[in-house]
């Protein structure tokens, strides 16, 4: 989809206050509301705009501990690779999950409350799945970007 300069806008600033009225949209990207509506529902239709969420603050929520957890499998082939994406989707621990290049096949983001938990989640879930050759753990310090914008 080719956007233009107005679409942008939209979108950023979507990204700024996704609850802002069509008006306040509208009026922030210097169109009226009727095709400023037109433009964003051009915008979900495409895909641009995927959806609506609200951000949550992990730490507040209560999920202080953050990891990121690289995995190797034995194999590589689209089977055994299509079946760790599918197992580990279910593990609600895991916020991200990234299909790499290199050394490490996968890159998984793990949000938990505590050490305690992470050691479970290891335990329990992740090293129970077969085919895997290598686990790494590290542990976030502190987030110091953390963008939700197109760049």
């Amino acid at each position: 989809m080719t956007t233009d300069r107005v679409d942008r806008e939209i979108i950023r600033a979507l990204e700024e206050d996704g609850r802002m009225s069509l008006v306040q949209l509208a009026d922030r990207v210097g169109l009226s509301a009727t095709p400023c509506k037109r433009r964003l529902a051009r915008l979900e239709e495409s895909g641009l705009i995927a959806g609506y969420s609200a951000r949550i603050d992990r730490k507040a929520a209560g999920f202080g501990i953050t990891a990121f957890v690289s995995v190797e499998l034995e194999r590589q082939d689209t089977d055994k690779i299509a079946e760790f994406q599918r197992q580990v989707a279910h593990f609600e621990e895991v916020v991200t999950g990234t299909l790499m290049t290199g050394a490490q096949d996968f890159l998984l983001e793990v949000a938990v409350e505590s050490l305690e938990e992470f050691e479970t989640f290891l335990q329990t879930k992740l090293m129970r799945l077969p085919g895997l050759r290598v686990v790494r753990s590290r542990f976030a310090l502190r987030r110091f970007i953390n963008r939700t914008r197109v760049p």
